[in-house]
């Protein structure tokens, strides 16, 4: 917490409000693109991947890299950059700190996540689901900001299909997308 409060220029307690804030957007990202049965099949086999992961104690880098990759798949580019500008306004600290802390929370998340579903032997309706009970759980006015937040990013239309299996590996940023697999902009890809 002392940490990721020097990188914000803030003291523990206002990080670990943005934490919950960031924690919450990804998690509220996931659950949505979970709501789509593909969606939750990617998500699911996505967690297989960083089951052995260990992010809490691997190199920025590499951690960077995959949070990265993660947030193309749950937010989308632009989503991304969004959450980031409303995130920052909550918070108070400039977005583009917010923009690299996204990335390295978003494998923390993944990591805790691929253990709970291994844990609980747990599918991919059963990895929505919890996905769902904890995006209800964020309480009141940042559940509020957050239902609002995702509401911009994802609309009321349903998220678009993406072939392809997630790639951890796989920079959208270097690399563009074919126009028949493209992701409107703001949306993000139901398919890992």
């Amino acid at each position: 917490m002392e940490q990721i409060a020097g990188m914000l220029g803030t003291d523990t307690l206002t990080a670990r409000k943005v934490i919950e804030a960031v924690t919450g957007t990804i998690v509220g990202g996931m659950a949505r693109n979970a709501t789509h049965p593909d969606g939750a099949d990617a998500l699911r086999g996505a967690l297989d991947d960083h089951m052995d992961a260990d992010p809490f104690n691997g190199d920025v880098a590499s951690l960077t890299r995959d949070g990265h990759s993660i947030l193309s798949h749950v937010l989308g580019g632009q989503g991304t950059e969004q959450a980031a500008a409303q995130l920052s306004q909550l918070a108070g600290v400039n977005s583009a700190t917010i923009m690299k802390l996204l990335p390295l929370i978003a494998p923390m998340i993944m990591s805790l996540l691929a253990n709970r579903a291994a844990r609980h032997d747990m599918d991919a309706g059963a990895v929505a689901d919890d996905l769902n009970r904890e995006e209800s759980a964020i309480p009141g006015a940042l559940g509020e900001l957050l239902g609002s937040l995702l509401g911009g990013i994802f609309g009321g239309a349903a998220v678009p299909r993406q072939a392809g299996p997630y790639d951890p590996y796989h920079d959208p940023l270097r690399e563009p997308l074919r126009s028949e697999h493209e992701v409107a902009p703001g949306r993000a890809n139901p398919d890992w």
